[in-house]
């Protein structure tokens, strides 16, 4: 566990007001995914999700990303209220606040290395030099400064996540949400990714979805879902 207190925020950066998610199945009854989750979470730390599979880790991931919207409540983050935003205006919320990290990498294969961690930069209308500039420190930062020009099937899986890293924070987001990002890496693999997480987390707030017990150990703070309900208090 790193050192940073999660209640160190003297105000909530997230908050979490009883929030519900309702599927509508076709031909078929609702099925409820979250029902009723309250939460604050501050400016900076680390916090895991945790529960068993169809819980709700990923459905309230995705509220907290604006990926998805709530049947019932509100999501505010850094006292803006997510329903209130269109989809343009989330799409903006997404790229200046939001960095993504998945179990799957989801790089752009055509792409190297340093053009998959320029690619956020490209959309935020960063100039050329500075993206270039920025990418090469964050491959650095993630210890990929010899791997600029290798696209993602000349990478092992843990240099693949490393890049997926470095993108996730290429636009400095106030938040990084992570689905499981251990789950395709090998324990050595995984052991660095969840290093650079909880040094991210010394800046920044990051979410993590998953299963691994000894990345969850790592967070300043777990929050336990079962049914689609937070066991834990707000």
């Amino acid at each position: 566990m790193n050192n940073v207190a999660i209640t160190s925020s003297p105000e909530p950066f997230i908050v979490v007001e009883g929030v519900s998610r309702r599927y509508q199945r076709k031909g078929g009854p609702a099925v409820t995914a979250l029902e009723g989750v309250s939460l604050t979470l501050p400016a900076r730390g680390m916090v895991a999700i945790v529960g068993p599979s169809g819980s709700g880790k990923s459905s309230l991931l995705h509220l907290l990303g604006a990926m998805d919207h709530a049947s019932e409540g509100e999501v505010i983050v850094a006292g803006e209220r997510l329903s209130g935003l269109s989809e343009a205006q989330l799409a903006v919320f997404r790229r200046k606040k939001i960095g993504f990290v998945f179990q799957s990498f989801n790089l752009i294969p055509t792409l190297n290395a340093l053009e998959n961690v320029m690619l956020p930069m490209e959309f935020n209308r960063v100039s050329k030099q500075e993206r270039v500039k920025r990418g090469k420190a964050l491959l650095e930062q993630v210890g990929l400064g010899q791997r600029f020009t290798h696209r993602p099937n000349e990478l092992s899986g843990g240099e693949m996540q490393r890049v997926a890293v470095a993108r996730a924070i290429a636009n400095d987001p106030p938040v990084v949400l992570a689905d499981e990002p251990t789950g395709n890496l090998d324990s050595a693999s995984g052991e660095v990714i969840s290093a650079l997480l909880e040094q991210i987390a010394q800046e920044r707030l990051v979410i993590l979805v998953t299963h691994s017990e000894k990345l969850a150990l790592r967070a300043d703070r777990v929050l336990h879902i079962k049914d689609g309900k937070l066991l834990d208090a707000a």
